[in-house]
């Protein structure tokens, strides 16, 4: 039957491809996907999937669904589509959702008599503001028993772990003066924000190994004959652990109200994006990479141990989930990068776009139709959540 499967998806293949290239010539950002959401959901939509245009707003989100029978499996399949500004589809998302598109036709058009449901979520903005983060919250994603995406990459591989992350803009607001004539006067912003960077250097002895901590100025604060009246700053904080980097945050809060106190002045802080930490899910990592190798998917490798920040991790805080990364460039190179984007159209990116789609659907078959497998990835879930 996983065959079937594969020739459903090898008979999808000029759309496919073709859609990948499209979105690829027209990279999009940060919640403005209209072309990209706009050409999956119209996918979806021939191939008789119910699709609801725009939620939780996020007019470029989507979901889609199709359903046989009562009280099977509920699979879901997320896409993202958003490309890097001034570089273009540097991560390779332009691949996603061709790949989940594919797999819930095949799916669909296998006619299996168990049932089933599959639910397919469009998710924008990943690289930026993260809207599976507010999806989240809104109420997304409670409709699925399992969570499988298609990413991109040096190597057929899954992740272990990913990093969670909490981003803050931070504004001191003080009192601007004559450098040289009334110094007395001026209250430096500028002061508080180079205090905060330095107290970051001092925590750096206190936190744990894992934990990462960037900044950076985000205006200039102006000429050096001026007590700067203002300055912004942003910050980076992140940990394998979403528990271990709250604490790491208050500590980070602390920080900037000391620095506001000692130099006299006000401070603002926003937080901008709260991304938790991926919950591995080893059993399901196991069925997927079983159906990578089936395949005959290209360059497998051992898991990822560790990687970067993501709100696919806000989804599997909360059910088994796992994104098989589909080799298309070659061992070592870096994601965000001009390799990247140069192999975007390459046969080996569409030859990603077709396994990552054959993985995910003999995943699935696997889901529906083996007896307890759900149950025990549950149950590998919620072992992992207490040891994460």
């Amino acid at each position: 039957m996983k065959e079937k499967l594969y020739q459903l998806i090898q008979d999808q293949s000029q759309q496919l491809l073709d859609m990948a290239d499209r979105i690829f010539d027209n990279p999009e950002y940060d919640g403005e996907e209209v072309f990209a959401s706009g050409l999956l959901e119209d996918y979806l939509e021939d191939n008789g999937f119910q699709v609801e245009r725009g939620l939780t707003g996020w007019p470029t989100a989507f979901r889609a669904g199709w359903k046989q029978g009562e009280g099977g499996p509920r699979i879901g399949l997320l896409c993202e589509y958003d490309a890097l500004r001034q570089l273009g589809h540097g991560c390779g998302h332009h691949m996603q959702g061709p790949c989940i598109c594919g797999t819930a036709v095949a799916l669909k058009n296998a006619g299996f008599e168990k049932p089933f449901e599959l639910v397919v979520y469009g998710t924008p903005a990943e690289e930026t503001r993260g809207a599976k983060i507010t999806m989240w919250e809104n109420g997304c994603f409670r409709d699925i028993d399992v969570a499988l995406m298609m990413h991109g990459g040096p190597d057929t591989c899954v992740d272990e772990k990913s990093l969670a992350l909490s981003n803050y803009t931070v504004t001191f607001q003080g009192k601007g003066a004559h450098a040289a004539l009334a110094p007395e006067q001026g209250r430096s912003a500028l002061d508080a924000l180079l205090l905060a960077f330095n107290a970051m250097e001092f925590l750096r002895e206190h936190v744990r190994d894992d934990t990462r901590m960037h900044y950076t100025i985000n205006e200039s604060p102006g000429p050096s004959n001026v007590v700067p009246a203002r300055a912004v700053g942003s910050f980076s904080l992140r940990s394998y652990s979403r528990e271990v980097l709250n604490d790491v945050c208050r500590r980070f809060e602390n920080i900037i109200r000391g620095a506001a106190l000692m130099t006299d002045t006000e401070y603002f802080i926003s937080k901008d994006k709260d991304m938790d930490n991926k919950v591995p899910c080893f059993a399901l990592n196991d069925v997927i990479m079983e159906n990578a190798s089936a395949c005959g998917a290209p360059g497998i490798a051992p898991p990822r141990k560790k990687t970067g920040s993501t709100d696919f991790g806000n989804v599997t805080n909360h059910m088994p989930g796992c994104c098989i990364r589909v080799k298309f460039v070659p061992a070592g190179t870096s994601s965000h990068s001009q390799a990247y984007v140069d192999a975007g159209k390459s046969a080996e990116a569409h030859e990603a776009v077709l396994a990552g789609a054959k993985v995910l659907a003999g995943t699935a078959f696997d889901l529906i139709h083996t007896d307890g497998l759900m149950a025990k990835l549950w149950q590998d879930f919620e072992k992992a959540k207490k040891n994460a």
